[in-house]
């Protein structure tokens, strides 16, 4: 059971405090309601690019990293289409120098030339050396866009394209930030040995001040339900064929998200999955074989992925793939099958709650998505699934029609 205090400042940014008086270290983590999907079509990658430019040095900080340095802390951040997440960690008596880093940068970035243009450089490499000149590196460029044909979850975090990042100019890039980098688009998640009025004294001295103001409308199409099977070949310089199938499936937030993460596990976690001993092992099909689930907040994909054994045919891989799910339909699998994976879950996630920022991320997210509350109840969520669950989901969701398949084939010299 993971305990907290929520408060709200009076410009809009949600506070909760998780004390843990194991730790001597302090996790602060700050979720922005902004991923890529909140980007223009024709300026994408915006969202990422600001995951390094929030690095770049604010109006009183030249260098972020330097005074967290000094006082033994250590940050970093992510990006996905849905959320940008920046964290820092920190001993407990230096955690005022979190706050003061944090509300300086969300209060006034720097916006210099000098900074957009080192960071632009950054991030066209990182596209360049991640996405095109990486094996394999370009499959959700063209994964997303094949499954997608309306939601802005059609391009990857990168971005459609190297040229939208070369293009912005300091203008877009200000617009982007005064409409998302907002206290009032913004949750705030303090873990460690902390009293909750303690937190909400250093919050009101270095957030209390920073003006809210009107979030961008997120008005995103509804992906339309796919009716027909969609399918790209394409040939690029990689040491194994590969083949991708990407299935619609519904958003975290939905009550079937445990049950369908659970038939992605039932198929493919651990060495005795269904996949791992019929096409790895018996059948010598797939070097390696994987199912997961993409926990969107909106309508996200349930992806099979696979890497074929040397000479195998793609037909007779997708066949064999095929028939697989063909299995799962048509029998409802034993219970004492269903509660193998449900028991990885549960000890996965309590490992995953001994770590201070761990908790921090997933009650941000949690709140974000309906109620931080909700972390306490995962474990009771995948155990309440049925057997019958998982092949109404397997009917549902793991049909042709439903499904977008990228095979991706090396080049023969």
């Amino acid at each position: 059971m993971i305990n907290f205090e929520r408060f709200e400042l009076d410009n809009g940014l949600k506070v909760i405090v998780h004390q843990d008086k194991s730790t001597p270290v302090v996790a602060v983590n700050i979720l922005y309601d902004v991923g890529a999907r909140d980007e223009d079509e024709n300026k994408t990658g915006f969202a990422h690019l600001f995951e390094h430019l929030m690095f770049g040095g604010s109006v009183n900080i030249p260098n972020f990293d330097e005074p967290l340095q000094r006082v033994g802390g250590t940050n970093n951040a992510f990006t996905s289409n849905d959320i940008t997440n920046y964290y820092i960690t920190v001993p407990k008596e230096n955690l005022e120098t979190a706050f003061w880093l944090e509300s300086d940068r969300m209060l006034s970035l720097a916006f210099t030339e000098k900074s957009l243009e080192v960071q632009r450089s950054v991030v066209i490499e990182e596209f360049k050396q991640n996405y095109l000149n990486q094996p394999y590196g370009d499959v959700w460029m063209l994964l997303r866009p094949l499954a997608y044909q309306k939601h802005p979850y059609k391009w990857a975090t990168i971005g459609k394209e190297v040229s939208h990042i070369e293009n912005a100019t300091m203008q877009d890039v200000k617009d982007f930030f005064y409409h998302h980098y907002l206290p009032n688009n913004a949750i705030m998640v303090v873990a460690g040995n902390v009293e909750a009025e303690e937190i909400k004294a250093l919050a009101n001295k270095w957030f209390g001040d920073i003006p809210s103001k009107d979030i961008a409308k997120r008005n995103l199409p509804r992906e339309p339900q796919q009716k027909e099977a969609r399918r790209i070949e394409v040939e690029r310089d990689v040491p194994a064929n590969a083949i991708y199938k990407a299935y619609k499936m519904c958003a975290k937030a939905d009550k079937d998200y445990h049950a369908t993460d659970l038939l992605s596990d039932v198929l493919s976690l651990g060495a005795s999955s269904r996949f791992h001993q019929s096409l790895i092992k018996e059948q010598k099909l797939f070097s390696e074989i994987n199912a997961y689930v993409m926990g969107s907040t909106d309508e996200g994909l349930f992806v099979i992925s696979g890497k074929l054994s040397d000479k195998v045919l793609y037909n007779d891989a997708e066949k064999a793939i095929e028939q697989e799910l063909d299995k799962i339909k048509t029998e409802i699998i034993a219970e004492s099958e269903l509660q193998k994976v449900k028991n990885k879950i549960e000890s996965t996630h309590q490992f995953s709650e001994t770590n201070i920022l761990n908790k921090a991320i997933n009650l941000a997210f949690a709140e974000l998505q309906n109620d931080a509350n909700d972390v306490n109840f995962e474990v009771e969520k995948y155990n309440k699934v049925t057997t019958e669950d998982i092949h109404r989901i397997a009917n549902q969701i793991l049909v042709e029609t439903n499904c977008s398949t990228l095979i991706y084939a090396k080049k023969e010299n």
